[in-house]
């Protein structure tokens, strides 16, 4: 109890921090994340949903922002989480971002704990990501002289160490989530850019179950992220999963001013594949293209 206790406090503070995040900031990667985390690969968002279930979870995404333009953002994210055993689960992931000359690598490793409160199924869920972050800039894509000193200034910045903290309630098919993806700067106040200026996530969601018919499963998502320089954006929507599961269609409204649609098939319940595309943010949408995203999951040993 005491534990849960503090990590309520925690999660309080950050709507004291959300505050003044309205002018635009330095990032637009936290304005659209990856689309395989709001229904294939939940631990991207949240470092309590590693190893919540048994068996263990191999999950990768590559990702192509506004194609066609030089030096457009591509992402790729790898992901691997499992139960240990004794209500202990753990995870790693590996986040690469090459946007221009910059290239954004992050690596973290997670520890999650699993507690049931009952004989009814309900369970709170603790998890802490320790992540590194490294920062650089590629010479070979200068356009200018390479040797500026201010270059190789910003490579020799030291790199940064960050911790995500996240919690869960779950009830059957009832999913509430909450996460802070940048503990360490959100109560430092430095900002280093290593992850978007992510405030706080905050999800939930319900599955329900058509005993009969095309549709197997609907499972409505409504989120609320704050996000430092930004406008606090709701996403909501939902995910079809049809002819008991081999197929799933999903669809999230963001406020941000766009849409992700994906289409994935399961695999002999083992491998799952989606294809997701999300439109462009208000503002810009007239300028460039939205963003292609290409999302794999394995499940083993369940």
């Amino acid at each position: 109890m005491r534990l849960f206790m503090l990590c309520s406090v925690v999660l309080a503070t950050l709507f004291t921090r959300n505050a003044q995040a309205q002018s635009l900031g330095n990032s637009l990667g936290l304005l659209e994340p990856s689309g395989t985390q709001w229904f294939q690969n939940q631990y991207l968002a949240n470092p309590a949903m590693a190893g919540i279930d048994s068996g263990m979870h191999l999950n990768a995404a590559y990702r192509r922002q506004y194609n066609g333009i030089e030096g457009s953002p591509v992402t790729g994210h790898f992901s691997a989480d499992g139960a240990l055993g004794n209500r202990v689960g753990a995870g790693f992931k590996v986040f690469n971002d090459e946007a221009g000359l910059i290239t954004r690598t992050r690596l973290a490793a997670t520890y999650a704990y699993h507690l049931p409160l009952g004989e009814n199924g309900s369970q709170l869920h603790f998890g802490l990501s320790l992540a590194f972050n490294v920062q650089r800039l590629d010479y070979t894509k200068v356009d200018g002289d390479a040797a500026d000193p201010s270059l190789s200034a910003f490579n020799r910045r030291d790199n940064y160490f960050e911790a995500e903290y996240g919690m869960a309630y779950t009830n059957g098919n009832l999913f509430l989530q909450a996460a802070l993806p940048n503990v360490r700067s959100l109560f430092t106040g430095k900002d280093y850019g290593v992850n978007g200026g992510g405030l706080f996530f905050t999800s939930a969601s319900y599955r329900f179950t058509p005993e009969q018919g095309v549709i197997s499963g609907i499972e409505p998502k409504v989120c609320y992220r704050g996000i430092d320089g930004y406008d606090n954006i709701v996403d909501a929507g939902l995910n079809l999963y049809i002819l008991d599961n081999v197929a799933s269609l999903m669809g999230m409204y963001h406020t941000s001013k766009s849409v992700t649609a994906g289409l994935g098939v399961n695999i002999a319940r083992t491998v799952i594949l989606q294809a997701l595309y999300t439109t462009q943010t208000g503002g810009i949408k007239s300028y460039v293209d939205g963003t292609y995203e290409i999302g794999a999951t394995v499940n083993l040993f369940r």
